[in-house]
């Protein structure tokens, strides 16, 4: 790495780029630093000063680390490396003093505080601060926003670290938070009293080093040494955001983001985080049969008996595979359908998919790609409602110099944009014209690759990105699809063909409408509409409440673990299956989940990649005509896309506000 400068502190020589803040060396040299303002990946505030360090030859006085640079600093009189301490006299002194003032005006309300447990200030006090208050003066009150339904604030608490307002101006893309006043009279507030109009907005409740902004859905629930933690997978979109769910019994109680720099970095969407309470709510916890028209309990040897008989008879045998199905669960009913002479589909929105081709259906860009592209090109798509935390890292690769282009609908996405225009005419004149977008990705949405042309439209749009150069990336709505296609889940003529069977197994595939005639064995996990079509219910896990593997829309395989037990009778999806097969006479060869995986993973061995991109052979399929018209949105409500989020009242309160919103016309001043 060029630009290395020498640098001593504590009395460790280390050599880092000069470019890397002292705080950024102190810990590359494993020193902790305490910190309220400073966040990597947001941009530097330098004003909560408490990551204070002593800079030795230069001035008399502490340096806040965050906000001086390694360069800055002045070698030694004989040319020495510069030295730094961070816990000479100097700087206790001045961590105490900055904590003293910090706790001024704060509350002493720790143990009704949300926070209580997970406050950086707490920790910082204790590790850093002193054991008495000098002040006896009464303490500051400021009045408390309204934000929303999702982040309850108690502005009391601020301590001004300004997290909020530069993540939703930088990352989110609104900016509707900033600071106001001098002095005591100093306040975070929002413009003219908004809500905060973004989907990313809870994620300022983890930034918030203090109690001012907490969940307001999970506020006094629990305390967090009462939770279990589970290092699991996102399901809401096809990112696979990496989260930690924590239960308390059998009950899951909030959703929090794990890093990972190739995925999501470290934020989530407000789907992911708050749709914890619809799983709660309308399930399915016993299995159903339906007699004279009406759906009655019944014990699980008559429903899959009932089901082995349909199938036994059925002269045209279908499976659909839904949008919330691990891998294993998609496999083992490929398996059971094919084995009584079925088809599978798993394209339940009539995408054109190439069964086989994964740079067609995976693409060849990962997430990652997308931070140091030099040119983006949105083919169909609308990744702030289909993928939030993506929006996010394509709004930043905008503030780095990427430009983007899009084709489709004119929405705000947070970054400006190149509209090439709203269709496949733009689309044809896209591929026909001479650009220089080496190093770009091109990123075709779901919305694009549906209807009659929707194979002419991904082969034009591969050709877009062959002829500039650029990696292509295939944006799924459903966090199932990639891994589905990987397994073949595909029948000749689509979801059209699947949708004539006579008796059709439907898989947790509520988003599609079956037509009546046919006989439904509907497994999921919520009454949706599968549940209210069908003739045969079988209660299933929901995601939280199973181990499975999920493919996610670069490709990527992971691992999502169970987090509790399905309620009441319901069992997990791939044992259902297995069941059903026994009742069939035409049992699947495996009894364990581990014996599932070793049969799926001979199939398909690229599922053992477990957390790795690989790298797909490009094969751009013939192409054919694209027609005209304009590209259909992929997703009309982002916070209702499936079962779970339909069953959330919260998903219900912040769908309608939405629509409220979209509604509202403002009179011009």
């Amino acid at each position: 790495m060029s630009d290395l400068r020498k640098v001593v502190i504590d009395g460790v020589e280390l050599e880092v780029p000069g470019a890397m803040t002292l705080i950024q060396a102190c810990e590359h040299a494993g020193i902790e630093i305490p910190r309220f303002c400073y966040h990597e990946r947001l941009s530097i505030a330098g004003n909560c000063r408490m990551c204070l360090v002593e800079v030795v030859g230069g001035p008399p006085k502490p340096a806040a680390s965050c906000a001086m640079q390694v360069k800055d600093l002045r070698p030694g009189k004989d040319g020495e490396p510069p030295v730094v301490k961070t816990n000479s006299p100097m700087v206790k002194k001045a961590r105490e003093g900055v904590m003293e003032f910090l706790l001024i005006n704060h509350p002493l309300d720790c143990p009704i505080c949300d926070q209580g447990g997970e406050c950086d200030l707490q920790d910082q006090a204790m590790a850093y601060g002193v054991d008495f208050s000098r002040y006896r003066e009464p303490k500051r009150a400021a009045l408390d926003l309204d934000l929303g339904p999702l982040v309850e604030t108690h502005m009391t608490r601020c301590i001004s670290c300004t997290r909020c307002v530069r993540f939703t101006t930088e990352v989110a893309g609104i900016t509707t938070m900033g600071q106001t006043g001098r002095g005591e009279d100093s306040e975070i507030t929002a413009y003219l009293d908004q809500t905060l109009d973004s989907n990313l907005q809870g994620n300022i409740i983890d930034l918030c080093p203090v109690g001012a902004l907490v969940s307001k859905p999970y506020a006094f629930t629990a305390r967090p040494w009462e939770l279990t933690k589970t290092e699991t997978i996102d399901v809401m979109d096809a990112l696979g955001s990496n989260i930690r769910v924590d239960t308390k019994g059998r009950e899951v109680m909030r959703i929090l983001p794990r890093n990972h720099d190739g995925v999501n970095e470290e934020w989530i969407s407000d789907k992911t985080r708050f749709v914890w309470d619809g799983l709660r709510r309308q399930r399915l916890d016993k299995p159903y049969v339906r007699e004279n028209g009406k759906l009655r309990p019944a014990s699980w040897g008559e429903a899959l008996q009932v089901a082995a008989e349909k199938i036994r008879g059925a002269s045209n045998l279908t499976g659909l595979v839904g949008d919330l199905a691990p891998v294993e669960a998609a496999f083992a009913l490929k398996h059971l359908i094919e084995g009584q002479g079925g088809q599978v589909e798993c394209r339940t929105d009539g995408a054109a998919l190439p069964a086989g081709n994964r740079s067609g259906y995976a693409g060849t860009a990962a997430v990652e790609d997308i931070d140091t592209a030099k040119s983006i090109v949105l083919i169909g798509t609308n990744p702030r409602a289909e993928a939030p935390v993506l929006n996010a890292r394509i709004r930043k690769a905008w503030l780095h110099g990427a430009r983007i282009s899009v084709i489709g609908a004119a929405e705000d996405l947070t970054y400006d944009y190149e509209h090439l225009g709203t269709g496949r005419e733009a689309l044809a004149d896209l591929a026909k014209a001479e650009r220089a977008d080496a190093g770009g990705v091109v990123v075709v949405g779901q919305g694009a690759l549906t209807g009659e042309t929707g194979a002419a439209v991904l082969a034009q749009a591969m050709q877009v990105a062959e002829a500039g150069g650029s990696k292509l990336l295939i944006l799924h709505t459903a966090a199932s699809r990639v891994g589905a296609m990987d397994v073949d889940a595909t029948c000749d003529g689509g979801i059209a063909a699947a949708l004539k069977g006579d008796v059709i197994y439907n898989l947790g595939a509520d988003e599609v409408e079956i037509p009546t005639g046919a006989f439904v064995i509907y497994q999921g996990s919520h009454g949706d509409r599968g549940a209210h079509r069908a003739d045969v219910i079988l209660p299933g896990a929901a995601w939280t409440e199973e181990n499975g593997l999920f493919v996610n829309t670069e490709g990527r395989p992971q691992l999502a673990m169970r987090t509790g037990f399905a309620p009441g009778e319901a069992k997990e999806n791939w044992s259902i299956l297995r069941a059903l097969s026994g009742e069939l006479d035409a049992t699947l060869p495996y009894d364990s989940l581990a014996q599932l995986r070793q049969a799926l993973i001979e199939a398909v061995p690229l599922l053992a990649e477990i957390d790795q991109v690989v790298a797909n052979t490009w094969e751009r399929p013939e192409g054919g005509d694209l027609g005209s018209g304009d590209f259909a949105p992929a997703v009309r409500d982002f916070y209702l896309t499936n079962p779970i989020a339909r069953a959330s009242a919260v998903m219900a309160e912040l769908s309608k506000m939405a629509s409220d919103r979209a509604g509202t016309q403002l009179a011009a001043e």
